[in-house]
């Protein structure tokens, strides 16, 4: 799995993060807990608590005490509002700046888009 120039703990906290958005992981679902995360993917718990603290930071996980981490209720729209911020971030104003610098206007970029969505 692990291991694409990306800290650990990252790819961990990205791979939850992908289960909850995909539904894989529902809200107000135990979470894999550290150790099994660990376990699993051969690496340090403490590198595996580190990803799943950011988790824990962002909102997304719970800790319930005694019971383990738990997906956060409105869990998936977090993820899916920062990954469509991200998104614009890193595809949508680059194209819509270079689209810009050669004359094309928002309406023409989405015209390109749609024809080639058609192909």
């Amino acid at each position: 799995m692990m291991d694409d120039g990306r800290p650990l703990f990252v790819q961990i906290a990205e791979q939850i993060e992908s289960s909850v958005l995909d539904g894989s992981l529902a809200e107000d679902e135990r979470a894999p807990s550290t150790n099994e995360l660990a376990a699993f993917h051969r690496i340090n718990p403490a590198t595996a608590a580190k990803g799943v603290n950011l988790l824990v930071d962002r909102g997304i996980l719970v800790k319930r005490r005694g019971l383990g981490m738990f997906v956060a209720s409105g869990a998936r729209e977090i993820v899916r509002q920062e990954r469509r911020t991200r998104f614009a971030d890193h595809y949508l104003n680059p194209l819509l700046s270079e689209a810009r610098a050669i004359g094309l206007d928002d309406d023409a970029v989405i015209t390109m888009i749609r024809e080639r969505d058609r192909s």
